[in-house]
């Protein structure tokens, strides 16, 4: 094995073992423990996303881009995040970001914002 080859895969052994702990989950809360709210307690995008598309709510996301990406004149598409119901892609255009909202049960947009 190549000195290259034997460095990368020590790299990621030592990475993979730093970075588990911190990745852990405590598997049960104290019961004393008051209701707050915690950061990796809240749904995140992808979890909203996914349960709006398994309920019907809305189409996938690789369907959405398909229909509004090409009315963009060519922005680049640098990605999506869940505002509120909607979704909400942010394109590059010249410099400028543009955000634009779209329904996700159609893929219609429903307008766009220059920041």
């Amino acid at each position: 094995m190549s000195l290259f080859r034997t460095l990368v895969l020590a790299l990621c052994a030592a990475s993979a073992a730093v970075a588990t702990p911190a990745l852990a989950r405590p598997a049960h809360r104290p019961a004393n423990e008051v209701a707050r709210l915690a950061w990796d307690d809240r749904p995140r995008d992808q979890d909203r996303a996914f349960r709006a598309q398994r309920e019907g709510r809305s189409m996938p996301l690789p369907q959405i881009e398909r229909k509004v990406i090409p009315h963009m004149g060519g922005a680049d598409y640098l990605g999506p995040e869940m505002r509120g119901s909607n979704v909400r892609m942010k394109f590059l255009d010249r410099g400028k970001v543009i955000w634009v909202d779209v329904d996700p049960r159609t893929g219609r947009i429903l307008g766009k914002s220059d920041d």
